[in-house]
């Protein structure tokens, strides 16, 4: 497989769509911010209907693995998934 980059609208797409697969929503009903800490690493803050979710970076490659499956058409279980901090295109995912 050669390497594919998921830009940050994406990575937020593709949580906006766990989220709302998990409560039975439309993916256009969730509001994400994606967040990294040098401490914590990767995370994004997720809220629908007025609850909040919390991803931390494991939930944060799950929400890729669907995303890769549905809008990739790709081995989601296959893929090598590195989140990285972009200094210009902010939160991406490297696919292998």
């Amino acid at each position: 497989m050669e390497q594919q980059i998921i830009y940050e609208q994406d990575v937020a797409n593709a949580v906006c769509v766990l989220i709302a697969k998990e409560s039975r929503a439309m993916p256009d009903d969730v509001e994400v911010e994606l967040g990294y800490d040098d401490e914590t690493g990767f995370s994004a803050e997720a809220e629908l209907n007025g609850k909040m979710h919390y991803l931390d970076t494991t939930r944060l490659v799950e929400a890729l693995r669907l995303w890769i499956d549905q809008y990739l058409e790709l081995d989601p279980m296959a893929a090598g998934i590195q989140l990285k901090l972009d200094d210009e295109e902010g939160i991406i995912a490297i696919v292998r």
